[in-house]
């Protein structure tokens, strides 16, 4: 790692990423993408050593009580975390100046912070957002191979379940010809029905996309992990930006209905919404995803 001095943590929404860089080595991370303008190794994780005395300031200026969300580039509970204890200090700021607040994460270092979590929704509300890709843990390891397991994340899920901390899943990437099965797909819904998530984030279809930087390690990827796939990809894809899995179109109708049919929001708009809503529990009472419906 490498430590900076920022010059500001909040971005025009209100996201804040700690660490740029990460130590999970997903095959498929959009944050590889050479857009992203990163000028170091990507697994030289950039810490941003002052990144609570920024969001301190930060929130001492704003007029009004918002949500702060984390972990959109960099996984804010990345192995490093629990070292350098920087996600903790700032959701502390959040919880004692009385903001909400939502984590992206793949990792299960989230439950060290549960007590602040739940401080939190008590007061406004805390959203724990999880991607699961695959049920597999085997191709789990391979495609993600330096965070927990499908198992581990979905058990996450339900003791947040279990402390009142609402969730959402993010159900992407699927992989073509990866972990693009059927019963992958309904395999994940189902669990996230036992664990009551609010909503699962698929961008209205399944499948990946590829920019310049991911695309090239994605497919070094593929020679190491799925030797011949990589041909398989460019027949298929050339050099697309989007890459829907083949059967998009029928399964991803299917999944719609039994999203809806298990009161699980799908649209993506809404959830976007829903996480980006501030709510004042002390004055009156807690927003659902069925209020944005």
């Amino acid at each position: 790692m490498h430590k900076v001095q920022a010059k500001a943590i909040l971005s025009a929404k209100n996201g804040m990423n700690i660490y740029r860089g990460c130590q999970h080595g997903c095959i498929y991370c959009d944050a590889r993408s050479t857009c992203y303008q990163m000028n170091h190794v990507f697994e030289d994780i950039e810490v941003k050593e002052n990144a609570p005395q920024l969001l301190e300031a930060a929130l001492k200026r704003k007029r009004k009580k918002c949500m702060i969300g984390t972990g959109a580039m960099s996984d804010p509970y990345m192995p490093l975390e629990m070292e350098l204890n920087l996600t903790r200090q700032c959701a502390e700021l959040i919880e004692r100046y009385g903001f909400g607040l939502t984590v992206l994460t793949k990792s299960d270092n989230v439950l060290r912070d549960l007590d602040l979590f739940c401080r939190i929704n008590a007061k406004t509300k805390c959203v724990i957002q999880m991607t699961l890709t695959t049920m597999d843990d085997v191709l789990s390891r391979k495609i993600e191979p330096g965070v927990c397991t499908t198992a581990r994340r979905i058990e996450v899920l339900n003791i947040l379940k279990e402390e009142g901390i609402p969730t959402v899943v993010w159900l992407t990437p699927l992989l073509p010809f990866i972990n693009d099965a059927e019963e992958n797909i309904f395999g994940i819904l189902e669990a996230c029905q036992k664990a009551s998530v609010r909503g699962i984030m698929t961008f209205h279809s399944f499948g990946v996309t590829l920019r310049d930087g991911d695309r090239q390690y994605f497919y070094s990827q593929l020679d190491k992990k799925f030797p011949g796939l990589r041909r398989q990809y460019i027949e298929a894809y050339g050099n697309a930006y989007e890459l829907p899995i083949p059967r998009d179109r029928e399964i991803f109708p299917v999944f719609r209905g039994k999203c809806e049919a298990a009161g699980i929001e799908w649209r993506t708009n809404q959830i976007f919404e829903y996480l980006n809503t501030f709510e004042e529990k002390s004055c009156g009472q807690q927003m659902t995803l069925a209020d944005f419906m």
